[in-house]
């Protein structure tokens, strides 16, 4: 089980940190990754950390402003979000795979928590 946190409203330029707790055994076996979707759009893919945290890849419009971390003693994976923009209003989804790859896509993804909303103001 997965249980997202940290939402919330911000001005443009802000910063937000996001938090997802992970219930259960073997955390630090599963790739975490966090998406994203818009009103009216598609969920889209934000980040992803694999198991041991050396290998982390974004969305190119989040690069250089978005931080993804995770601690396994802890079982929790964070999204570290700054100068927001308001097109990175969302709701925030945590997810956990197994598989190794496909990173990118919501189907490689075998646990979900239930999201968390961003709103950036302008």
């Amino acid at each position: 089980q997965l249980q997202a946190s940290g939402g919330g409203l911000v001005q443009a330029g802000g910063s937000l940190r996001l938090s997802c707790a992970f219930s259960g055994q073997a955390f630090s076996s599963y790739t975490m990754g966090w998406f994203r979707q818009a009103p009216g759009k598609e969920r889209e893919f934000v980040a992803a950390i694999s198991w041991s945290g050396d290998y982390t890849i974004y969305l190119d419009s989040v690069k250089g402003r978005f931080t993804i971390s995770r601690d396994n003693a802890k079982s929790t994976v964070n999204l570290q979000m700054n100068s927001l923009k308001p097109e990175d209003t969302a709701v925030y989804y945590c997810a956990a795979q197994s598989a190794g790859y496909g990173l990118g896509h919501t189907r490689s993804y075998d646990y979900w928590g239930q999201g968390t909303l961003v709103t950036v103001s302008s």
